[in-house]
C-alpha cells in the first residue's frame, strides 16, 4: 500500500503541474497556507487532514477523471500517515508543501513528482523507525 500511495501522489503531482491553471494554483496556495498557519497547539488530527487535502486539489488541477478515481481513496491513508508520525513532523510536512508550491509555480513536473515521492518516503521512514526502535546494546548482545 505504501508504494501505491507514493506512486499515485507522484502521478497526481506530475499531471497537475502539467495542467496547472492560475485558479488551481491559487487554491493550492491558499490550502497550503491555511494548513501551515494553523496554530502549533491546534488539534494535530485536524491539521493533518488539512495537509492531506492537497492530494484532492492536485487531482482537481489535473482535470483527469481516471486520476480522480485513483486519488479518491488517498487522503485517508495520507491523513493516517501524518497522524501516526505526529506533530513533530509538522515542519517537515509544511516545508515539503511549500517546496511543492514553488515547483508547481515553476512548471517543473518532474521536480514536483520527485518532491512528493521524497516527502512521502521520508514520512514512511519516520513511521517505520518510530514503530521499531533500534535494539539497545544490551538487547543486541553487546556488552557496554
Amino acid at each position: 500500500m505504501d508504494d501505491e500511495l507514493i506512486r499515485v501522489c507522484a502521478v497526481a503531482a506530475r499531471v497537475a503541474c502539467r495542467r496547472m491553471t492560475p485558479r488551481c494554483l491559487k487554491a493550492l496556495h491558499d490550502s497550503v497556507e491555511q494548513a501551515c498557519c494553523l496554530p502549533s497547539g491546534f488539534d494535530w488530527d485536524r491539521k493533518a487532514a488539512a495537509h492531506a487535502e492537497i492530494v484532492n486539489l492536485l487531482a482537481d488541477a489535473a482535470a483527469d477523471p481516471a486520476l480522480a478515481v485513483l486519488v479518491r481513496d488517498i487522503p485517508g491513508p495520507l491523513h493516517a500517515l501524518m497522524v501516526t508520525v505526529g506533530p513533530a513532523a509538522g515542519g517537515i510536512i509544511a516545508g515539503s508543501r511549500r517546496r511543492l508550491l514553488t515547483l508547481l509555480q515553476a512548471g517543473d513536473a518532474d521536480g514536483t513528482a520527485r518532491e512528493m515521492e521524497q516527502h512521502l518516503g521520508g514520512l514512511l521512514w519516520i513511521r517505520r523507525v518510530s514503530r521499531h526502535p533500534a535494539l539497545s546494546t544490551v538487547q543486541a548482545g553487546i556488552a557496554v
